[in-house]
């Protein structure tokens, strides 16, 4: 076992190992990684905070919102990547994007969908017919209190959804030339009793990853929301 370590030591004072150009850097693979991981956030998010946003409103979409959470539990996340990768070679696409992109996209859908959709039906219906008889149109009551007073729910939801993304974009590296951090992972195996210690940093390096996201994602929300609603929503269940 201290071999292991001593090996991973070694491998990770490489001269190579902290470039930012060189891929077999490790500051070039996490960039790989976060960028991989946001950029699926961010569409993700287009597509299903505007939509729940809506249904919930309206008080639609209870069905849809609580059948997306268990498909979203029951979806194997390398069996996606492997049938987009099945889709884009038949299709003749950039294998090295597209396949690990959707998946990412698909697997990130329900947590943010029914938080959304749990944030905005958790607002105090007294509150938006009060809103209603100042004049409000329902446009600004959904994005000038509902929104707001959700955030904290939809900002656990995409913490959820993040950390699972990152955790994803390594097992990518199994069917494509990047998968960032995991690219180290997959390479180590395929060297065998020669790659453990580049396995091992490899390892470390997602895990360390993941704790600096969810660091992250706390100090989003300790300021993108205020004191108050983050006070309230904390005594609150949270629907994932």
């Amino acid at each position: 076992m201290s071999n292991i370590f001593s090996e991973a030591w070694d491998w990770l004072g490489e001269p190579n190992r902290w470039s930012w150009s060189d891929p077999a850097g490790i500051p070039y693979r996490t960039v790989e990684h976060l960028s991989f991981s946001a950029l699926s956030l961010v569409i993700a998010a287009a597509l299903t905070v505007p939509t729940a946003l809506w249904l919930a409103h309206y008080r639609r979409g209870a069905f849809l919102a609580s059948s997306l959470v268990n498909i979203g539990r029951a979806i194997p996340s390398f069996g996606l990547i492997i049938l987009f990768w099945f889709l884009a070679s038949r299709w003749e696409l950039n294998t090295d994007f597209w396949p690990l992109l959707i998946a990412l996209v698909a697997l990130a859908l329900p947590p943010l969908f029914t938080n959304t959709y749990a944030g905005v039906i958790s607002v105090d219906a007294d509150a938006v017919d009060a809103a209603r008889g100042t004049g409000y149109t329902e446009a600004q009551i959904m994005f000038r209190m509902e929104l707001p007073l959700a955030l904290p729910v939809i900002l656990a939801g995409a913490r959820v959804a993040f950390l699972q993304l990152v955790a994803t974009v390594a097992i990518g590296a199994i069917v494509n030339d990047g998968g960032g951090l995991g690219r180290y992972i997959v390479d180590g195996f395929a060297q065998g009793r020669a790659g453990y210690g580049e396995i091992l940093a490899g390892g470390l390096a997602v895990i360390v990853l993941a704790l600096l996201c969810e660091g992250a994602f706390s100090l989003i929300t300790r300021f993108a929301v205020p004191k108050g609603l983050n006070l309230e929503n904390a005594k609150q269940p949270q629907t994932l």
